[in-house]
């Protein structure tokens, strides 16, 4: 198992990700952890491995209804805390400690914010929650479920609603939603 998938798999299970048992249940019993599997595997393959990959990746997107491209730039500490009917853009960029649950969409907009978001570290998307265009979200952020987010959102702070508000917060509001987080 490589670095980066490790410390993926740290995210859900915390030292124990060390352990081949471990490993071993969190690819056959955990979806989302699966499918994380795969992406990781597809992004860093050879071209000669790649199609390999590919193929796995696909099955898990028929099996989970998770839609995230392996060309999608995510940093160290992947968590699909519930899996389905999750799509990412491929041009989006996500920092570390990255949460998203179940009908979480993240996607390009061509209209007032035309692009795609880019999404800083220790960020919580929950579930149902959108964030479309050319946005960026901060460090620390928790978006709350069934939010719509299509605009810039600063650091420690949670956005609830739709159309979205922001609540600023003094101190980081996804300490307890990210655990086991990567330093």
């Amino acid at each position: 198992m490589n670095k980066e998938i490790k410390k993926d798999l740290y995210r859900y299970i915390g030292e124990d990700c060390n352990k081949i048992i471990c490993q071993l249940r969190y690819f056959l019993f955990t979806p989302g952890f699966q499918y994380i599997y795969f992406f990781r595997k597809a992004a860093a393959a050879s071209k000669l491995t790649r199609l390999f990959w590919l193929i796995g990746l696909r099955f898990c997107m028929f099996k989970t209804g998770i839609q995230i491209p392996y060309t999608t730039k995510i940093g160290p500490g992947f968590r699909i805390v519930h899996f389905g009917s999750i799509v990412i853009n491929p041009q989006t960029i996500i920092g570390k400690n990255f949460n998203i649950s179940q009908g979480a969409l993240i996607g390009n907009s061509s209209g007032k914010n035309k692009g795609v978001p880019i999404i800083g570290d220790n960020v919580c998307v929950n579930a149902n929650a959108i964030i479309i265009g050319g946005v960026k979200i901060g460090n620390n952020v928790l978006i709350a479920p069934g939010a719509f987010v299509n605009f810039d959102v600063p650091d420690n702070s949670i956005v609830i609603g739709n159309p979205g508000k922001i609540i600023s917060r003094d101190q980081s509001p996804t300490d307890k939603y990210i655990i086991y987080s990567l330093k």
